[in-house]
């Protein structure tokens, strides 16, 4: 896998560790996730501010329409509750990972030759019991909130989603070189995730597949759309941007992965945050 290019930068060095906050585990109807397939959003090089979700329906802003994205039955399901999704997810990646135990079938060491200077944090991946509730119809936030140490969304196969920030003592551009065959790793306590493009999931489902959901409800996308390899410059300071989608024909915010920082969010959430538990 290549690495992706990066922008040097400094970051305040914060430790990775999971939001406490309260969750609603009241289950209205639960809606079985099925095998996911790629995704389409159409390039608008527009005003990247354009809060074309606002503007639509609250139809048309309805996120269940993506609950059957998330595939990995056995490590995720997602509940309809009302006005709110509540995303349950074991964060356990179901591809191959140098940080599974030595006996799991899905271990397999680190062989990728372009990174000689790899070398494996002392965590293991562990099953997690994450509980994340989210707005089901998802509007942009009057006051934005900076997105949260540990887990700020979930992808499509039941991981964790970091963001750019490194653990305590580390440079975020060092831990790169921590990060398995598929771009992840795990946090103390277990929690394997991605702060950098999910590549496992972009080259399975397409680059520009939908990739998972953000506390706040807005959806991931990969980093191609309509053709295009998108840049920061396409994209606003939250890392995003409003137009129609596949899935959303009438247009929606919605978030991409790009090759350098910070790759998946910006300056915080466009959304106002829903809860998580762990």
């Amino acid at each position: 896998m290549k690495k992706k290019s990066l922008l040097v930068v400094l970051f305040l060095i914060v430790s990775c560790s999971t939001d406490d906050s309260e969750v609603n585990t009241n289950e209205a109807s639960t809606l079985q996730p099925t095998e996911n397939s790629s995704s389409n959003s159409s390039t608008d090089s527009s005003d990247t501010s354009t809060d074309s979700s606002d503007s639509s329906t609250g139809i048309s802003n309805d996120i269940s329409v993506l609950v059957e994205k998330f595939y990995y039955d056995s490590a995720v399901s997602v509940v309809v509750n009302g006005d709110n999704l509540v995303i349950y997810a074991k964060d356990l990646p179901d591809h191959k990972s140098a940080y599974y135990d030595l006996n799991n079938d899905l271990y397999e060491a680190y062989d990728e030759p372009d990174n000689p200077s790899f070398k494996l944090n002392p965590n293991d991946i562990a099953e997690q019991n994450i509980v994340m509730t989210i707005p089901r119809f998802p509007e942009k936030a009057n006051n934005h909130e900076s997105t949260p140490m540990g887990t700020m969304g979930v992808a499509v196969n039941s991981v964790s989603i970091f963001n750019q920030m490194a653990a305590p003592g580390d440079d975020i551009l060092e831990e790169l070189n921590t990060f398995d065959q598929y771009e992840g790793h795990p946090a103390p306590g277990g929690v394997y995730h991605y702060h950098i493009e999910p590549v496992w999931l972009t080259e399975t489902l397409g680059e520009d597949a939908f990739i998972g959901l953000l506390l706040d409800g807005f959806p991931v996308y990969g980093p191609v759309e309509d053709g295009v390899r998108l840049t920061n410059d396409d994209l606003d300071v939250y890392h995003g941007h409003s137009h129609e989608t596949t899935e959303f024909p009438n247009g929606i915010y919605h978030y991409h992965i790009t090759d350098d920082l910070p790759w998946i969010n910006g300056d915080g959430f466009y959304g106002t945050p829903g809860t998580i538990t762990n």
